[in-house]
């Protein structure tokens, strides 16, 4: 069974990576490096990927430099004078961390690599990205009528599309469904929780050491999601734990009191 997955390095796609993983597919990454200013997370999938490595786990994995022809998009998550936003991740603010197009960019790569490896190993082939439904509010390229549309596009203009299919297994779950998802993964595989999520990152803003800021809007979702199972979140943020966690607990309150 071949896979072909977008790995940022982030919570998602670790999740992702690990349930690949724990149900025998030969796993091939593909970590993206376009312009974003919290390029750490980078190092982090490297980590994960070499951690795997160390347990007896082999995933092939590509770093793809698209920093010359995404670097310049619009957003603050490429743009180095503008300040990434902080409170709840439903925000409207939030927009301002859209990078245009994306997703589609990301996924057209990964759909011609899926391509070439189903004809060259005369194989089916599934591409994996771990868009979740807390980003369907801000981010319109990871909700299911695009996934849909740009599969359907993706099928009509390639030879052999036929053998290649989108997996999205996170596309109706939330990160709290991905944590306890990620849980059943790495009992299968024998790894160590905090191990693994220490070796994420979710911040858009994290310090020059690599801790987390635990006020953007990604780092509040992950804090709020680490509380509803019950865990502390193994990576380090710039305050402790629970000024995180009850700042983030703060900024959902305030946003439910809004709607």
């Amino acid at each position: 069974m071949r896979a072909i997955m977008s790995f940022s390095g982030g919570m998602d796609s670790t999740a992702l990576l690990m349930r690949l993983s724990s149900e025998g597919y030969n796993i091939c990454c593909l970590t993206y490096e376009y312009g974003q200013k919290h390029s750490i997370e980078i190092s982090r999938a490297i980590s994960t990927i070499k951690y795997l490595a160390d347990n007896g786990i082999d995933v092939e994995h590509k770093i793809i430099n698209l920093e010359s022809a995404m670097g310049s998009f619009e957003s603050a998550l490429t743009d180095e004078h503008k300040d990434i936003p902080e409170g709840h991740y439903e925000s409207n603010q939030m927009i301002q961390t859209v990078v245009p197009n994306r997703n589609a960019i990301f996924s057209s790569i990964l759909y011609g690599h899926a391509i070439t490896v189903s004809i060259t190993e005369n194989t089916d082939v599934i591409i994996a990205l771990g868009v979740h439904s807390g980003d369907h509010e801000i981010y319109p390229d990871c909700r299911p009528g695009f996934y849909d549309a740009l599969g359907h596009a993706f099928d009509i203009g390639n030879w052999g599309s036929e053998r290649i299919s989108f997996y999205l297994p996170y596309i109706h779950e939330n990160k709290s469904s991905i944590l306890k998802d990620a849980i059943e993964s790495l009992k299968v595989l024998n790894l160590d929780f905090n191990t693994v999520f220490k070796n994420t990152i979710t911040s858009y803003n994290p310090d020059a050491e690599g801790r987390s800021s635990g006020k953007s809007g990604s780092d509040i979702e992950r804090i709020l999601a680490f509380h509803s199972i019950g865990r502390k979140d193994p990576i380090e943020y710039v305050d402790d734990w629970e000024l995180v966690l009850g700042n983030a607990l703060r900024v959902e309150k305030d946003h439910e009191g809004i709607k």
